[in-house]
């Protein structure tokens, strides 16, 4: 948002209670709101937005969009007509032709959501359920086949018992907002997941610097005599950085302090661990958390969410998290995919393996060309350039050359932190990661990102 100038502008009234009288947008030569020179959180983060009506809100927005799709930067939801394949045929936002497509853009690790064993799991097993529940877990919607599942996540992460969710989202937000009152904190790490940080809208909460266990000690020292529940919430991997969890230490500073820990195992799960188990498992630490959650959208390839923790905690979150209680249980075909989907990770049948040797490729690749990928550990690779312009630009320019990446601007990552995300899938081969890795040098090398 910009000062008053001679430049030409949009201006929108503001409902004034503190002074404010207008809002000021430098425009671009298409007549909207320059797409250059704002980011998303002009349009949904200012506080000054609270005195704008909605139209005025939806106007700002829909005006920043027109500008960036005029400039065919506007690369978010491209159209998929195949599904999550390595190779995807994507409807082209500017010519509408199809464009095959190398898909670094997915979570589907282990391109379980295209696996034939799953399938004829589902086909098998689904007639005798059905498609949806009928009902709330806690009425008509408990199935045998939900329970099961249920007991294998248990099983995988070294916990006593698990609820299952629609969403992944659903069991962040459902669980922490279940269990945080007026009197309690959670406090995470900057880059936990946003599912995460929503559970505790309305309640206490603080952050600790990423990964810093020195940092969480000061945060829990500082809340000691503050609040009478203390939870420390962080990511096994993290979804933009693809680094792992300094989970030993976090744990022990934080029950020193008396905190609870819960740790989310979305982009863990199917990618880390001797099995597969996730974070707990690659550090040995299965029934040394206080609570676990996840997604079954990631390596496992299909839709839903849970968390598992004790059997007291479980049955207490049944009747306290409220997206939990008043959602339908979750599409049973995708219940008889994700639990088949487990069975295949857990029995090492589900290209662990053939993925941690495209992380390692991927990842020699990137660093020995001189691209910050920051500390990315696993299937996650951010390629760090600290300008919204060029990230858009090199995800235009990789697009046009048919690999499908995903531009994370600011907010959604520090400004200075801004990226282009890859992620790599056991199902690319050595050409396909080759040709990709190549033109990504390319690119980079012609926008400045790397050295000539």
């Amino acid at each position: 948002m910009s000062d008053k100038t001679s430049n030409p502008r949009k201006h929108y009234h503001l409902f004034d209670d503190e002074n404010l009288d207008h809002l000021y947008f430098d425009i671009s030569k298409n007549g909207e709101i320059d797409a250059n020179k704002y980011s998303l959180y002009n349009f949904t983060g200012d506080p000054k937005l609270e005195y704008a009506e909605w139209e005025s809100r939806m106007d700002m927005m829909n005006s920043w969009f027109t500008d960036m799709k005029s400039e065919n930067r506007f690369l978010y939801e491209r159209e998929s007509l195949n599904g999550s394949k390595v190779v995807s045929q994507v409807v082209d936002p500017e010519t509408k032709e199809v464009r095959e497509m190398l898909n670094f853009a997915s979570n589907d690790y282990l391109n379980l959501t295209q696996d034939t064993r799953i399938w004829e799991k589902v086909k098998e097993l689904s007639p005798q359920y059905g498609g949806g529940a009928g009902g709330a877990p806690l009425l008509s919607g408990t199935m045998r086949v939900i329970n099961e599942l249920a007991e294998k996540i248990a099983q995988m992460k070294g916990m006593e018992s698990a609820i299952i969710y629609n969403s992944g989202y659903g069991a962040n937000f459902g669980t922490i907002a279940g269990l945080l009152g007026h009197k309690d904190v959670a406090i995470y790490d900057m880059f936990a997941h946003a599912s995460l940080i929503d559970g505790s809208r309305g309640a206490n909460k603080k952050f600790f610097q990423h990964n810093d266990s020195t940092s969480l000690e000061k945060v829990l020292k500082a809340s000691q005599n503050k609040y009478i529940n203390k939870l420390v919430v962080v990511d096994g991997v993290y979804s933009m950085d693809g680094d792992i969890a300094n989970l030993n230490e976090i744990l022990d500073v934080a029950k020193y302090y008396g905190a609870w820990v819960l740790v989310d195992e979305a982009h863990a799960t199917g990618v880390i661990g001797k099995t597969g188990c996730g974070t707990l498992e690659h550090l040995d630490l299965e029934g040394k958390v206080d609570i676990v959650t996840g997604t079954l959208s990631k390596a496992v390839g299909s839709i839903g969410g849970y968390v598992t923790a004790s059997k007291r905690l479980v049955n207490y979150l049944k009747y306290t998290s409220r997206s939990f209680m008043f959602s339908t249980a979750p599409y049973i075909p995708s219940i008889i995919a994700a639990k088949e989907a487990l069975n295949l990770i857990t029995e090492q049948k589900a290209g662990v393996d053939k993925l941690w040797e495209n992380i390692q490729y991927v990842k020699e690749r990137l660093t020995a060309a001189g691209f910050n990928i920051g500390n990315a550990e696993t299937a996650i690779f951010p390629i760090i350039i600290g300008d919204d312009n060029k990230v858009k630009e090199m995800t235009y320019k990789l697009h046009q050359r048919d690999i499908f990446v995903n531009p994370v601007p600011y907010p959604a990552v520090p400004r200075k932190l801004t990226r282009v995300r890859m992620t790599v899938t056991a199902g690319f081969s050595r050409e396909q990661l080759k040709y990709a890795l190549d033109e990504v040098e390319i690119v980079g090398k012609e926008l400045g990102v790397i050295p000539q």
